[in-house]
């Protein structure tokens, strides 16, 4: 698990196709610090797999079902990506829950200034606005951000000076495609829900008519 905090921006090395499948190579410095293999890390918000690590870059594999659903198959070498390791128990939950679990990627609409801020507004799949509502939270190439405004199949932030100087600058550019993980317990509230009326519905059917005899 993740908190969305970027620690910092890595450089890509290498991104390319092998007979293994999609291979990752990124250089970083302090989220190598007490990394290992079989670390878990978050690459543009994905959850990753440390499969290499020498004293100044980490390589992943990337599954298929993970280059289907995310950017990272777009990704060239000098590309910057965002970075965070995953949580310990010690760890401040500074953003919000965030499992590296990417539900697909958007494109960036409009990017406009707003005082010292810039403010982004997303296209995404109608389907996933269920679960992105105003001032509720939502992971976006790994950032933890507040929902400002929201439409049928759109929604938008702020991005502060402190959150521009410290993340990837792809997300301040018309037409790139983020990732886009939505809050967790949004979809647990919105699951709940829909199984109580799945059953209520299904109540009504069995019992309703002889009820109301």
């Amino acid at each position: 698990m993740f908190t969305g905090i970027v620690e910092e921006t890595g450089r890509v090395v290498a991104a390319s196709q092998t007979d293994q499948g999609f291979r990752l190579h990124i250089a970083a410095r302090r989220t190598l610090e007490s990394t290992k293999l079989g670390d878990s890390i978050s690459v543009n918000g994905t959850c990753l797999t440390v499969t290499e690590i020498d004293a100044s870059s980490f390589a992943f594999g990337v599954a298929p079902e993970s280059l289907s659903r995310t950017n990272l198959g777009t990704l060239h070498p000098d590309d910057l990506v965002n970075l965070e390791r995953s949580v310990t128990p010690t760890t401040r939950l500074g953003g919000h829950f965030v499992q590296g679990h990417i539900d697909g990627t958007g494109v960036v609409t409009t990017v406009s200034p707003d005082a010292e801020s810039v403010r982004v507004t997303i296209k995404v799949p109608a389907e996933m606005m269920q679960w992105i509502v105003p001032k509720g939270y939502v992971a976006i190439d790994g950032i933890s951000l507040t929902v400002v405004d929201v439409g049928p199949a759109w929604f938008s932030i702020m991005l502060v000076p402190y959150t521009i100087e410290h993340v990837a600058p792809g997300l301040r550019s018309v037409g790139y495609r983020p990732n886009i993980e939505v809050d967790i317990l949004g979809k647990y509230v919105a699951n709940v829900i829909a199984h109580t009326q799945q059953k209520e519905t299904t109540f009504l059917q069995q019992y309703g008519s002889s009820s109301e005899a």
